[in-house]
């Protein structure tokens, strides 16, 4: 994206029609939403924190958080809300869905125009943006004639041989793990449920190991060792490949066997802001305009379907959620990972010193 064009998408986005989002609050107070902080939050402020602020006079407090489940089991315990709206993983949501931690969402107002797919209505929480880790691929390190479109080609170092990355994660590795495997995308997580399935992806990993030569930690790491050329096949987050790819970097996406993962936002139990939290959540999760211009800014679309109205093609194809991409991945079980991340993750890390 040029800079003429962001500076047109930044000044289009404030000047965007705010009436339809009018609170009716007497007075001014704040909202504290606890985010990921960084340049997400500069896209947030600019496309939500301050339009919001205008529409009603309510400030929003916006805080760079981590470790949110950790946070609020802390908040509950002390019976003290100190945020009013969170942003959420995957299982960040399932663990303060399970405990009781969010209010339910009064979806006649958050989306009163039943504009978003039920996917993306939960009864405690919003899904507001996506990502998905998918297979990156260098493509002038590609065999002449050939091309990686699987994780079974990624697994393959007979076809396709070069240096391999994969993050330092049991949550995706087993699915990837398992599909390389043949495992069906919709047979994933049956074949997770049980230890003979567990088993299975771990073997298969244990093909791929002696290949693998980092474990990435940090979302810039693959992307630094793909431009670097240190590696020519690795799993990372779309949003920074794409950007990647803009710089001129001949890397390319394979979203077959992508895990899909929602962002969401919830409403925090026991605020004392409900009837903001709910005014905010529906400019995010309502304007489409606004869906387009974040998604084309930060790559993590919203589940909002009319955003795609107002994106070029090009850019739509480049995303998660565009329909065809959606179809070839699988997305993330939250309820899964909250109830076996002690014990799966407990096993990688074994695993990885074996």
């Amino acid at each position: 994206m040029t800079t003429s064009t962001r500076r047109q998408i930044i000044a289009t986005a404030l000047a965007l029609p705010l009436a339809s989002f009018a609170a009716q609050a007497a007075t001014a107070d704040t909202l504290t939403v606890a985010g990921s902080g960084g340049g997400l939050a500069q896209v947030m402020d600019m496309l939500y924190d301050q339009p919001f602020t205008a529409a009603t006079g309510i400030q929003v407090n916006a805080l760079a958080t981590s470790d949110r489940a950790s946070a609020l089991q802390a908040m509950m315990r002390a019976g003290n809300t100190i945020w009013d709206v969170a942003e959420l993983t995957p299982v960040d949501y399932a663990i303060a869905s399970t405990n009781g931690w969010l209010e339910p969402i009064d979806w006649a107002r958050a989306d009163p125009e039943n504009m978003l797919p039920d996917a993306a209505r939960l009864d405690d929480a919003a899904v507001v943006a996506t990502y998905s880790t998918i297979l990156a691929v260098r493509t002038d390190r590609l065999p002449e004639g050939e091309s990686m479109t699987s994780w079974a080609d990624f697994w393959d170092v007979d076809t396709f041989p070069g240096q391999r990355a994969l993050q330092n994660s049991v949550m995706d590795n087993l699915e990837f793990a398992l599909l390389a495997d043949g495992v069906p995308l919709d047979q994933l997580y049956e074949q997770l449920a049980t230890d003979e399935g567990v088993d299975r992806a771990f073997a298969k990993l244990d093909e791929i190991k002696p290949h693998v030569t980092a474990w990435w930690t940090a979302g810039a790491q693959p992307v630094q060792m793909l431009a670097d050329g240190e590696v020519a096949y690795t799993s990372a987050w779309n949003g920074r490949i794409t950007q990647l790819r803009a710089d001129g970097v001949p890397v390319d996406m394979v979203w077959q066997g992508g895990a899909l993962k929602p962002s969401y936002m919830a409403i925090i139990s026991g605020t004392q802001m409900g009837d903001a939290a709910h005014e905010y959540l529906r400019m995010m999760l309502t304007d489409a305009e606004r869906a387009a211009q974040f998604a084309e800014m930060v790559a993590y679309p919203a589940m909002l379907p009319q955003l795609y109205d107002h994106l070029p093609e090009e850019v739509g194809a480049s995303l998660p959620t565009y329909p065809a991409n959606m179809e070839v991945q699988f997305v993330t079980d939250a309820l899964f990972w909250a109830a076996r991340m002690d014990d799966l993750r407990e096993r990688w890390d074994e695993w990885l010193l074996e």
